[in-house]
């Protein structure tokens, strides 16, 4: 008599970036976890031409190689990403009679281009190689989630066929990693809109998209040490939209339109042809770069609405969703790893909890509050706000206090390993909450300001490396801190936030002093600033 295979500890549906990063955590916060891996995708992958995503920025560098141990494959296979860079280049030819935004020099904590076919077939490899078992081909049919907290012994069961073989495994966790297709969003019903109807077309060229090239002007080039500006997520930049370019490992460049519809619909790009055509008017060097090279295109897709969130993510009945399967917001700082890393770590965390025989209740609906904060707060980076990416006074001014919300506060927590820290979530819980309210405040002013800003767009630099504050911000995220010092890192954060939030408002206030300041001028009232405190905001470099 043939008995049924034993109960798993773990189950993961999707062998992408999400699952298979989580199933290597799991299994480096406890070698003994028995973790299987469901991936529906046949391998390898192929390079350059498999998936976006390919920017990752500090939090999401640091989990792949600190929490993951990955280091040595982002550093050997991959490039290191010169900074994010932006050109206020809409319908212009003269790169270097533009303002650009961007560091002159590498900051001190690195973040990586990742060719998503490369990095997912090593994923795959090193997994097995640490005792994950990763079934590839496979299609689940069926999932019966039977897991409760108030029952230990309850196991959920997935149905999946490999060919023409019909299979079914339990298990006592199962996570939702399948990215969009989203199997437990749908079975519950957590899918959860929001107001952010931005939508993206993209492809990827197989050749160097060299913009260090696009001027002959030496001076300009040389401004960057190294002149390789190339390297970084470069942004051209527009009222309601914004074009990425990526380069890749593998020796090709993603190129991609993300837009507020409605300022560009996605009928004006949503195939290669149209795009081009939208490149001659609104960026037409990068017309000229590409269009020689038509015969080179790999690939071609678009999403009509991308950004989407999802009622709950963790459960103590042991299921959890993480990656694309729960929420997802916006490219435009390059979050997707990030909040897979912060999924991640929180679910190790429910999962190690349970495996200690500690009760899940109260933590996981925390983690989940907790999610949907960082998910809410970043949100309204971008939500409402596309109409001031083509604004070169106000922009700059945007990056600045984003840059400076993100590593202040959440790439803290991170970095120093306190995101499951429940004790300084709570001691910190006014700075954190006043912070939160400080960012929809500056946001919405930044608005209001780019509604009368005269736009102008000199051939300027504004060099972010230049700001002694700015670049020792992104190397405090190498300190190393005990709890009190973590504490007090945060308070200080807190601080230089509201500092920053009124140079904003006096800024825009010199120049429009009628502006209704909102309520950002109460949020800095109600915090006393040093008088005769350092300027903070960028200074243009000639």
């Amino acid at each position: 008599m043939e008995h049924p295979p034993s109960p798993r500890d773990v189950v993961i549906l999707g062998g992408g970036l999400a699952g298979l990063t989580l199933a290597m955590q799991l299994k480096r916060r406890d070698p003994t976890i028995d973790v299987l891996v469901l991936e529906r995708r046949g391998l390898p992958a192929p390079e350059a031409a498999h998936k976006v995503g390919e920017s990752t920025v500090e939090i999401g560098a640091h989990y792949f190689d600190k929490v993951i141990g990955l280091g040595d494959h982002l550093r050997e296979k991959h490039l290191r990403k010169f900074g994010f860079r932006f050109f206020f280049s809409e319908g212009r030819r003269d790169l270097d009679q533009v303002t650009e935004i961007g560091a002159s020099r590498h900051l001190s904590v690195p973040s990586y281009q990742i060719d998503r076919g490369i990095f997912e077939n090593f994923l795959v490899a090193e997994a097995r190689r640490r005792g994950i078992e990763v079934i590839e081909g496979s299609l689940v049919r069926s999932l019966d989630l039977a897991g409760s907290e108030q029952d230990p012994a309850a196991m959920h069961r997935v149905a999946f066929s490999l060919g023409a073989e019909s299979h079914s495994v339990t298990a006592r966790w199962v996570v939702d990693a399948c990215g969009r297709a989203g199997l437990i969003k749908r079975k519950l019903g957590l899918a959860e809109p929001n107001d952010h109807a931005a939508h993206a077309v993209w492809f990827r060229i197989k050749d160097r998209i060299e913009i260090d090239r696009w001027t002959d002007n030496m001076a300009w080039r040389e401004r960057c040490d190294p002149p390789a500006r190339w390297l970084s997520t470069n942004h051209l930049v527009g009222a309601g939209y914004w074009v990425w370019l990526i380069p890749l490992s593998s020796g090709s460049h993603s190129v991609g339109i993300v837009a507020d519809p409605a300022h560009h619909p996605l009928a004006s790009m949503d195939t290669f042809e149209k795009a081009m055509d939208w490149f001659r008017v609104h960026q037409p060097l990068l017309f000229d770069e590409l269009d020689g090279k038509r015969h080179l295109l790999q690939d071609f897709a678009f999403f009509k609405r991308f950004s989407y969130g999802c009622r709950q993510l963790f459960s103590a009945d042991r299921w959890a969703l993480t990656g694309e399967a729960g929420l997802f917001l916006d490219p435009f700082y390059s979050p997707g790893s990030d909040f897979i890393g912060i999924s991640n770590t929180f679910i190790t965390e429910l999962i190690a909890t349970d495996r200690q025989g500690g009760r899940l209740g109260a933590r996981a609906q925390v983690f989940d509050q907790l999610l949907h904060s960082f998910y809410d707060s970043t949100l309204t980076l971008y939500q409402d706000q596309y109409a001031i990416f083509g604004d070169p006074e106000v922009l700059p001014v945007k990056v600045i206090w984003d840059y400076s919300y993100y590593w202040g506060v959440l790439a803290q927590f991170v970095f120093h390993d306190r995101l499951t820290d429940l004790g300084s979530m709570a001691a910190l819980q006014p700075q954190l909450a006043r912070c939160q309210a400080l960012n929809a405040a500056v946001q919405a002013f930044l608005r209001t300001w780019s509604g009368v800003s005269a736009r102008r767009n000199p051939p300027v630099m504004l060099d972010q490396a230049a700001l002694p504050w700015f670049a020792e911000l992104n190397r405090s995220l190498n300190d190393t801190l005990d709890s009190d010092a973590f504490v007090q890192r945060i308070r200080d954060s807190h601080d230089r936030l509201h500092a920053l939030a009124a140079e904003i408002l006096a800024r825009a206030l010199s120049e429009h002093p009628a502006l209704d300041a909102g309520s950002l001028a109460e949020r800095v009232a109600e915090h006393h600033c040093p008088e005769g405190a350092a300027p903070m905001l960028p200074v243009a470099v000639a």
